[in-house]
């Protein structure tokens, strides 16, 4: 499936709580794991403009939704070409 990303200054972006993105977070780490991705420091930091800031080396939000994106989708072609 073919999506555009998610862009840093997406407005959607506002609507996340902290609490929502560290739920994001630990399925960022149970899914990563099978393809050998780990963030071990990967936590929320705080916020830039009004938008949270997750730590990946300060990465937007949209960052860790786009990656989990990437990694949903390859969850998906991979069942489907079992």
């Amino acid at each position: 499936m073919k999506r555009q990303p998610m862009k840093p200054g997406d407005p959607r972006i506002r609507s996340y709580a902290e609490e929502d993105l560290l739920i994001l977070l630990g399925e960022l780490h149970e899914r990563g794991r099978k393809y050998g991705l780990y963030f071990p420091s990967a936590c929320t930091d705080r916020t830039a403009d009004g938008r949270l800031v997750v730590r990946f080396g300060m990465a937007p939000a949209s960052t860790l939704l786009n990656l989990l994106t990437l990694l949903l989708d390859a969850d998906r072609e991979r069942s489907c070409g079992s």
